[in-house]
């Protein structure tokens, strides 16, 4: 198919994401304004940052179009098989881990691996993957009160988990001070 064919059905599909997003938003809004009210507040919140973020996407759409910015495909102009069937795998893989392992464990593993594969930096990995673990932990075990999964191998012992990133986190610890 000629190149315009496939911009043309690129920014229906961007239109189309975007009203799937809102339905998505208003979907959740529903079941979430069922919840207790105090429980309401962090799914609320997540609901108006998706949906906010939709909006800035729709006005970016916008403001191409009244341009006439043709836009779309070269976003995939750079598209690497050999990065993207691995990457699926990892997270096919993760989602196992997460049965297996634990969340905690897993999502450190994931995000090692996966940056690693990706020629991220040594510092940056380690960066993001204790700012979002120690986010996560956070957001879920101090101020909603959630338990994440455990894993079936630590389902006897959940403190295990927490002995185990220590412990890696006393290895990275050494690892820099090097």
């Amino acid at each position: 198919p000629p190149f315009f064919y496939l911009e043309a059905l690129m920014k229906k599909t961007d239109i189309g994401v975007c009203a799937a997003m809102y339905v998505v938003c208003i979907f959740f809004l529903i079941m979430t304004l069922g919840l207790p009210r105090e429980a309401q507040l962090y799914p609320v919140c997540i609901i108006v940052l998706l949906a906010s973020l939709t909006t800035l996407q729709v006005l970016n759409m916008l403001r191409a179009a009244a341009r006439d910015i043709e836009s779309g495909l070269e976003e995939f102009e750079g598209f690497l098989p050999w990065q993207f069937f691995p990457v699926a795998g990892m997270i096919i893989g993760y989602l196992v881990l997460i049965y297996l392992i634990g969340f905690y464990l897993a999502s450190v593993a994931f995000m090692v691996v996966s940056l690693a594969f990706l020629r991220v930096k040594c510092w940056q990995i380690l960066l993001a993957t204790g700012a979002i673990v120690a986010l996560v932990w956070y957001a879920f075990s101090e101020f909603l009160n959630v338990r994440l999964p455990v894993g079936e191998c630590f389902k006897d012992d959940p403190e295990a988990v927490q002995r185990a990133l220590l412990g890696a986190w006393g290895y990275v610890k050494g690892l820099i001070g090097r």
